[in-house]
């Protein structure tokens, strides 16, 4: 079963600049590594070191964040829309690697924080 899944603009130039593409699974945790088994682009940005789905990766099924469902386990039917939201954060931090997400001036999404102002 072929599910939506809609793109973040920062996360485009990994699918081929579309806003959405499809993906099978029974699960949202299948959804996301049929994803990015088509567009392998997108692991990186998704998924930390030891595979599990970055804390600042927001994914919805319909308009429900699935931390509140059944996380990755969360069954999908037919019709539904997958949607991944990424935090955006800014401001002082002490740490440079915060984990933080920005999206700079040219949409670009960056997976640490350099929010330091000098």
């Amino acid at each position: 079963m072929a599910t939506k899944i809609l793109i973040p603009t920062p996360l485009r130039p990994y699918t081929d600049k579309r806003e959405a593409v499809e993906a099978e699974g029974a699960t949202v945790g299948e959804l996301l590594a049929d994803l990015t088994k088509r567009h392998s682009g997108l692991k990186a940005h998704l998924y930390n070191e030891q595979g599990k789905l970055r804390s600042f990766v927001n994914v919805y099924l319909n308009d429900e964040d699935i931390r509140y469902l059944q996380k990755e386990q969360t069954p999908v039917s037919a019709g539904d829309t997958i949607s991944i939201i990424p935090s955006v954060a800014g401001g002082n931090h002490p740490d440079d690697e915060c984990g933080h997400v920005v999206v700079c001036s040219t949409g670009h999404l960056g997976l640490r924080c350099c929010c330091r102002t000098t």
